[in-house]
């Protein structure tokens, strides 16, 4: 007697579907679309191919671009990640102390990118800014609309003191997976606080430490609100990122077909470093284990 199979659960899941399909799948399309056509308006479209791509390949200006953003991504990788591991490492691990740790770290975890960036853009500045005013003060020449160096600084400091708590929490939330047993061990072995950092914390994290890197580094590489709140790009194009270049040529310049082509070639960077990133840290995983 064969077994009926029972569908319905597809209904379930149809309205999610739905929903992908709407704010994914169709404005992808759209600028799919765009990307391999020209318009002189009207609604009026004819081919153009690959002239885009081409066009955007040999643009400065888009590979300019790709150098800041890489890297802002490097350093905020370099900071975050270490700096969020030595945070959850120093973390309390019961009691009350450890729940309002979790609370103060999930903080800044909760505020909008733009509140993010307009805290960051008062903060800074000399006239009413904390940050601006204790620097000029002490003498200490600060200016992030005007000095490239203080642009950067800025943008980087804000970004790590927002995200930093989410590697800070992942990291967390692998060292409490962690059995007392192994520490009894160590302690037995006489263990230095090094070695139980590199043979049992470490690996123990290394699995919410790839997904941390992931997040981090595609939400750093996507950055758009918080340096466009701050610096608007500037001074000049210091901090004008490819999210930034992308919105600029697409509403600012309204060159559709470029824009279009940009955001298709910056969404397969994305996607070609993310898998990068995982292989290797799936394959070193699989090493280790």
């Amino acid at each position: 007697m064969e077994k009926t199979v029972n569908q319905k659960a597809w209904f379930l899941v149809l309205p999610v579907l739905l929903l992908v399909a709407f704010s994914a799948v169709i404005p992808l399309m759209t600028v799919v679309n765009y990307a391999f056509q020209d318009t002189f308006g009207n609604n009026v479209f004819f081919w153009a191919g690959l002239s885009w791509f081409e066009e955007l390949i040999e643009s400065d200006r888009m590979w300019a671009a790709l150098g800041r953003q890489a890297i802002f991504s490097a350093i905020i990788l370099a900071i975050e990640i270490p700096l969020g591991i030595f945070v959850a490492l120093n973390m309390p691990k019961k009691g009350f102390w450890a729940s309002f740790c979790l609370v103060l770290m999930s903080l800044p975890l909760l505020i909008p990118w733009n509140v993010v960036g307009t805290i960051w853009q008062i903060f800074g500045r000399v006239d009413i800014g904390l940050l601006g005013y204790t620097l000029d003060k002490l003498g200490i020449s600060y200016n992030y609309t005007q000095d490239f160096y203080a642009a950067w600084i800025t943008v980087i400091v804000m970004d790590v003191w927002h995200w930093t708590s989410l590697v800070a929490l992942l990291a967390y939330a692998g060292l409490q997976s962690i059995p007392d047993a192994y520490y009894q061990a160590a302690k037995i072995d006489q263990a230095s606080r090094w070695n139980v950092f590199r043979y049992i914390e470490l690996p123990k994290m290394a699995g919410v430490l790839m997904i941390a890197i992931l997040l981090r580094f595609m939400d750093s590489f996507m950055i758009y609100t918080e340096p466009f709140v701050v610096t608007g790009g500037g001074p000049g194009n210091a901090t004008t990122f490819l999210s930034i270049d992308l919105v600029k040529m697409a509403l600012g310049q309204f060159d559709l077909g470029p824009a279009a082509a940009f955001s298709l070639m910056y969404f397969l960077v994305i996607l070609l470093i993310s898998w990068v990133f995982y292989t290797v840290m799936t394959n070193l995983d699989k090493r280790e284990g």
